[in-house]
């Protein structure tokens, strides 16, 4: 099966906030992107409020239609939001104050305990609950031992990948994440990928065999603010459809 694409709609938030106005608006966003094809909306709602607020969580969890997909971090206030909205699916995440975006995975080996917790409330309440790693085959393994917390997916950290430049690197990176998916897999866990894709690099990350779900934002919006959202997805979707893995 081909990949699917979830569309990130936290930078049509962070339009908003620039001004603090009620436009351009998140949900009218994830309608449209819906619309063009998009599978499910993402968002990020974090401890700072920098872009997407709770309301738009709320709004969002009566307007899609696909798969809402709740990125946070394991705090105890975010867990209350996951827990009062109910979105398809929660991604945890790690986050700090001070990055301008996520920096790199959860590190399961020294936190686990705690993601196991929290992710055991969320699963308890029907969530779908996905973790944010790096293609770490040491973070891949410990993936299993929270299987039984309500663990049912990981979304493969691209960062890497997408800075590569040499053509040896970029190979290698892209091989790692297609050992991170198999052996994700090979443990009974959904697939997905994101962070930093472009229409210029998704192609052979969609390709990978297993991969189930590709999470895209900014290219999409920076993108859409020449063409429209609508034009975007469809060209990011194709981008997706073309790769050769």
């Amino acid at each position: 099966m081909a990949a699917k694409l979830s569309v990130n709609v936290d930078h049509v938030a962070t339009l908003r906030q620039a001004r603090r106005t009620l436009y351009p608006d998140p949900v009218e966003a994830a309608r449209i992107a819906e619309k063009a094809g998009a599978a499910g909306i993402t968002v990020h709602l974090r401890m700072d409020r920098r872009h997407v607020q709770d309301s738009d969580v709320e709004r969002l969890r009566g307007a899609v239609k696909g798969k809402l997909n709740l990125e946070m971090s394991s705090a105890e206030e975010m867990a209350r939001v996951a827990l009062a909205v109910k979105p398809d699916q929660v991604t945890l995440v790690p986050e700090r104050p001070e990055e301008v975006t996520t920096e790199g995975g959860l590190n399961l080996i020294l936190y686990g305990r705690r993601i196991a917790g929290v992710a055991e409330r969320l699963a308890s309440a029907g969530i779908a609950i996905s973790l944010f790693v790096d293609p770490d085959p040491r973070q891949i393994q410990a993936l299993d031992s929270l299987k039984g917390s309500g663990v049912t997916g990981f979304e493969i950290n691209t960062d890497a990948y997408t800075r590569a430049t040499e053509p040896d690197a970029l190979a290698a990176e892209l091989r790692q994440i297609a050992e991170a998916v198999e052996q994700g897999r090979s443990l009974g866990l959904h697939s997905y990928a994101g962070h930093g894709l472009r229409t210029d690099n998704v192609g052979p990350v969609a390709a990978i065999p297993g991969m189930e779900e590709l999470n895209i934002g900014h290219a999409i919006i920076a993108r859409a603010v020449i063409v429209g959202i609508e034009a975007a997805v469809r060209e990011m979707m194709a981008a997706m459809a073309g790769g050769n893995a």
